[in-house]
């Protein structure tokens, strides 16, 4: 099975609430967002710990699970991916 699609918004238009359900109905898809002011350097820092980890052959999904989940913020509104 394939797993569904889920957007992970960042950024300042992370907290709107209607720019999150426009994506959400456009997609089909939740919005999840996480609490970062800067998700580019969120991004590079997961990377360095994979790095640092790298040659003990940890995949970079191990190497970030204990980050903090990202939070439901929308989800589609009913019917939305009729219109």
């Amino acid at each position: 099975a394939v797993p569904r699609t889920r957007i992970l918004a960042t950024g300042g238009a992370s907290h709107n609430k209607k720019i999150l359900q426009v994506l959400s109905d456009v997609f089909n898809a939740p919005v999840f967002t996480i609490d970062t002011a800067n998700s580019a350097c969120l991004g590079s820092a997961y990377r360095a710990i994979h790095g640092l980890v790298a040659e003990r052959n940890v995949s970079l999904a191990d190497a970030v699970k204990l980050a903090p989940e990202p939070r439901l913020a929308v989800t589609p509104t009913p019917g939305a991916e009729e219109v």
